[in-house]
């Protein structure tokens, strides 16, 4: 009997330390995504306790209008034709926590890396 009291007791302190989601939000790390390449789609989940958590497609649906989802990477073609997508992301556990995000994607190509400046390069020999 103490056995069992000890392990409902040991449960329930469990519990109380259990945090769960309480909302989700995007916390992109670009303005834009880029063109033929992967774009990590970041959403974090802000936990019962104030903290925060950054999730994973594990706990997260991710679904799109536009390319396609491998994990957390949104995958675009090399010549899109649109110049948005929409993400659509909710959490597995709980659909009704969901979130909506528009994100243009880049339309200027990068410009060209400047050559080093060979007088700095001396002063820092």
């Amino acid at each position: 009997m103490k056995l069992f009291l000890s392990a409902i007791f040991f449960f329930s302190i469990c519990s109380l330390h259990a945090q769960r989601v309480e909302s989700i939000h995007f916390h992109l790390y670009t303005d834009s995504l880029k063109k033929g390449t992967h774009n990590y789609i970041n959403v974090d989940g802000k936990m019962s306790d104030g903290s925060w958590k950054p999730l994973t497609a594990k706990e997260i649906d991710f679904k799109t209008d536009y390319g396609k989802f491998e994990g957390n990477d949104l995958v675009l073609p090399d010549n899109p034709n649109v110049v948005k997508v929409t993400v659509t992301a909710s959490l597995k556990s709980d659909k009704d926590k969901t979130r909506q995000a528009t994100i243009w994607i880049k339309q200027k190509p990068d410009p060209p890396l400047q050559p080093e400046d060979s007088n700095r390069r001396k002063r820092y020999r």
